[in-house]
């Protein structure tokens, strides 16, 4: 009896597989919601109290996906302040948590964020690390993609570091002025690690900013990863196929 091969269902031409990794393979996105909520009350709350303006929360999930799931933290930042048409100082790379500055604040956050992960730990997508580990298994190159300047570590504290060929994250953005998703730096800095053209890159995301920059980096086939209800979002940004989990993407051969 001939025993079955669990192989990977990807189109023909892809050459190389990347991946996100909060909300993909482990399940540290509603942290780093949480602490963006945490972070940015704090801001309005006192903001309000200072302009005797009703308090208006930051809001999960919309403020969240909209202004800063899958982007670097900068750009989170950003992104929902100008949404509330607040204005502060840009600051410097390195400025500490109590600045109100937009590098400071990006600062508080991942504090609260390393935090909650100290606290709670981090849980992997054991189904969607699977089909990573078939990925490997079938001889197709790897790339981890992050906006997490944390990302080096919760890949050393969940075991699956060695999973990947390449680790392009916010601190190889920094370090390299790349800009961050939805722009496709990222990923094409990933695809020219591993030497495939983009064209030849699968792109799993769970992130609208994520899907966009695949999209926009010409990637041969974008997949959407939806565990929050967001799978037309998914599709309008760019995304080929969505599923609720890689493990449907694991083929018996």
């Amino acid at each position: 009896m001939t025993q079955s091969t669990l192989v990977p269902a990807v189109p023909e031409g892809i050459a190389a597989c990347l991946f996100d990794l909060d909300g993909v393979l482990t399940q540290t996105a509603a942290l780093h919601a949480e602490a963006w909520k945490e972070m940015f009350d704090a801001v309005l709350l006192e903001r309000a109290n200072e302009l005797g303006d009703a308090f208006r929360p930051f809001d999960l999930p919309v403020d969240y996906v909209e202004h800063v799931d899958g982007k670097l933290r900068q750009d989170g930042v950003r992104s929902f302040l100008t949404s509330r048409g607040i204005t502060i100082p840009e600051g410097v790379p390195g400025d500490p948590p109590a600045a109100e500055t937009v590098h400071g604040l990006g600062a508080r956050k991942n504090e609260l964020v390393l935090e909650l992960i100290r606290t709670q730990g981090v849980d992997l997508y054991e189904a969607s690390v699977r089909f990573v580990e078939v990925v490997r298994d079938a001889g197709l190159p790897r790339a981890v993609v992050s906006a997490s300047r944390n990302c080096q570590e919760v890949l050393a504290a969940t075991g699956i570091e060695g999973l990947f060929d390449v680790r392009i994250d916010g601190v190889v953005a920094e370090k390299e002025g790349l800009q961050g998703k939805p722009a496709p730096d990222m990923f094409l800095a990933a695809a020219e690690a591993l030497g495939v053209e983009p064209a030849s890159g699968a792109v799993f995301e769970d992130a609208e900013a994520g899907v966009a920059a695949a999209r926009a980096g010409a990637f041969g086939w974008v997949v959407g990863v939806d565990r929050t209800g967001h799978a037309d979002a998914l599709r309008r940004h760019g995304a080929d196929v969505v599923v609720s989990d890689l493990a449907e993407l694991l083929e018996q051969q």
